[in-house]
């Protein structure tokens, strides 16, 4: 895997892309009887957009104690699993960013990606913090409770990054990884030990170790470390 997607990076850089660039600004709907302001709807832009600390240009998020904030800054969604989502949900139409991803990708899967891996777009870099585990606006984008579970199990979970450069990025733009985490937790591993793992003392040590890990995730599996380890 570290190979391959060294070999992805540098030398077959092209294979690493940007499928499409989404954005959306919080809306009003209605579930369950109420109005719920949200910011999972996002449409393919055109042009390019500044990435900034926070987020793009033109893009919100509506919750900030669960959406957004540094080490959500940027969330993307490997175009390679739209094939197996509409094989799930024949009766939708799945434009990209339907997911809420700010980057629909090409090239970049959850298990070959770890914590703390490096990566420039256009003009600018990021850095990979955490998978997604989404809430309940998910079901509400779907129209349908069970996505939650639906899209846990299939450990399809996307990537968030925190920004360490802001720049322009655009459709089409070359994903180029500047350099991986010696720690080796690939996202699939965080989701792994997050639902179904929390007892692989091994893996979680080395969790810790990332710099990149966010405070919350080290906090959390340090608690696990203590109870396995008495």
């Amino acid at each position: 895997t570290q190979n391959r997607l060294s070999t992805l990076g540098v030398e077959e850089g092209t294979r690493m892309k940007v499928v499409s660039l989404n954005v959306g600004l919080p809306r009003q709907v209605p579930w369950k009887g109420e109005v719920v302001t949200t910011g999972i709807f996002k449409e393919p832009v055109a042009g390019r957009v500044t990435m900034r600390t926070l987020n793009l240009d033109g893009d919100r998020q509506a919750d900030l104690t669960v959406h957004g904030g540094v080490n959500k800054a940027v969330y993307l969604y490997p175009s390679e699993h739209y094939g197996f989502w509409r094989q799930e949900l024949p009766e939708m139409e799945l434009a990209w960013g339907v997911f809420g991803e700010n980057i629909t990708s090409e090239g970049l899967l959850e298990e070959e990606v770890y914590i703390g891996d490096r990566f420039r777009i256009g003009s600018a870099e990021m850095v990979v913090t955490q998978p997604r585990f989404p809430c309940y606006k998910l079901g509400l984008r779907f129209g349908d409770d069970d996505m939650l579970r639906r899209f846990l199990a299939s450990r399809r979970s996307g990537i968030y990054f925190a920004v360490t450069r802001e720049g322009e990025v655009g459709a089409g733009d070359r994903i180029e990884l500047i350099s991986r985490d010696p720690n080796r937790v690939s996202v699939t591993n965080m989701v792994d030990l997050y639902v179904q793992d929390r007892s692989n003392v091994e893996l979680l040590r080395r969790a810790v170790q990332v710099a990149a890990l966010p405070d919350d995730w080290r906090n959390r599996f340090n608690g696990w470390l203590t109870q396995l380890e008495g």
